[in-house]
């Protein structure tokens, strides 16, 4: 078990930093897709929010495989996905057939985060899960800033760039399929469930009542901070070229600045997780980037905004707390489909954000864009103090593991 989670550690690092390049390539390429192909800012944002809905699609389809057919194949088979259909941008003709590409990479795109989270709760103990999930997870700003150092080589050949990165997919893929074993957690479970054949998971299993609460609750939180962070991150280049007049040579550094922030807030905040509980450290955070993100918006300094950057990225550590959260609220039989289908469907609801915020920039601009994100950010806080604790600090201290997880009263 030892060596097999250190594996799982390192394996999935790699594989969720190569499915963040592929998401926040687009961004930074968009600027000369829409240059190339003509769009107006309406259909820059329908590239994004195709992919979103795809990743929101994937949380059913990519949560039944991993929950009935093991962890192993549901993340390849995601990995080969999105580095398939995003080499293929390098050859799409039209805005259409790149819009399909997006949304059929988002089903191997989404699939990443809930299958590697749910390694990461089946192979590393309560005591060090937080701050193993958030490692992992914190691959996540690291992607961004090799896309933003990638978008600084290729653009304006952006579709060389694609080609390049999704080529470069089958790097984690050997790794998956080489080195790591089957969930031996999921294996018991299903041995468990009943011998020769065993019931197969389906979605409608985190509606039941024990569980209706929470799936509901997490939703709505995934969903409110994803559009928050979706919805700012992918005009975020456009904002500080348009809007603060940076160079388009410049925005790479900043980008990379500012994911490096996120990169370090990803680990202090695995660390306070195991600390005070993922469930408080999780309103920390939501409160923490609220609260910081209005000074990024409203300030013009450019050196100031090259360091409010980091700041209120290094509280966007969210996602990384949603790793071990949300697969601790659900039991090992369907936990890949439980926070699957919290995270990737709140992703698939923020993929109007990014649209809706370019909509809104014509009357606000995008600095008051970011405000309103702010406020979605404040909201899913609020939203997280009626979700359960968890397997909280108290919990870990007394040696509390697997403890009634999916059993818990949804009181907390």
């Amino acid at each position: 078990m030892r060596h097999t989670r250190w594996i799982v550690l390192f394996g999935g690092f790699l594989a969720y930093l190569f499915d963040a390049l592929e998401i926040q390539l687009l961004a930074l390429a968009l600027p000369a897709v829409r240059a190339d192909l003509g769009l107006s800012a309406g259909r820059g944002g329908l590239l994004a929010t195709a992919t979103l809905l795809g990743i929101g699609a994937s949380s059913v389809l990519v949560g039944y495989l991993s929950d009935n057919f093991g962890r192993k194949k549901a993340l390849l088979a995601s990995l080969v996905t999105f580095g398939v259909f995003t080499s293929v941008l390098a050859v799409v003709p039209n805005f259409e057939l790149f819009l399909i590409c997006r949304f059929v990479a988002g089903f191997g795109l989404g699939g990443v985060w809930g299958v590697v989270s749910s390694y990461v709760v089946e192979t590393w103990p309560s005591e060090h899960r937080g701050r193993a999930a958030s490692f992992v997870l914190s691959s996540f700003p690291i992607g961004g800033a090799v896309a933003a150092v990638l978008s600084g080589v290729f653009l304006p050949d952006w579709r060389l760039m694609f080609f390049v990165a999704g080529a470069a997919v089958v790097l984690p893929v050997l790794v998956v399929a080489l080195w790591f074993e089957e969930s031996g957690e999921w294996r018991a479970a299903r041995q468990a469930s009943g011998a020769d054949r065993p019931v197969p998971v389906s979605v409608g299993e985190i509606f039941q009542p024990a569980l209706r609460r929470r799936t509901l609750l997490a939703t709505a939180v995934a969903a409110l901070a994803l559009a928050g962070w979706w919805g700012g991150s992918t005009w975020l280049p456009t904002y500080l070229t348009a809007e603060r007049g940076i160079p388009a040579g410049t925005v790479a550094l900043f980008m990379t600045v500012l994911n490096l922030g996120m990169f370090l807030g990803y680990n202090v905040f695995g660390l306070i997780a195991d600390r005070i509980g993922r469930h408080r450290a999780i309103i920390v955070s939501l409160f923490g980037v609220a609260a910081t993100l209005p000074l990024y918006a409203l300030t013009a300094n450019h050196t100031a905004l090259l360091w409010f950057g980091p700041l209120f990225a290094f509280f966007a550590a969210f996602t990384g707390l949603f790793g071990s959260y949300l697969a601790e609220l659900y039991p090992t039989r369907v936990r890949t489909t439980g926070a699957g289908f919290c995270f990737n469907v709140g992703r698939g609801v923020s993929a109007f954000a990014p649209f809706g915020l370019a909509g809104l920039a014509a009357v606000i601009g995008l600095s008051g864009g970011l405000l309103v994100c702010a406020g979605l950010f404040a909201a899913a806080a609020m939203i997280t103090f009626l979700l359960p604790g968890g397997v909280g600090a108290t919990d870990e201290r007394e040696g509390g593991r697997e403890h009634a997880l999916g059993d818990v009263p949804a009181g907390g």
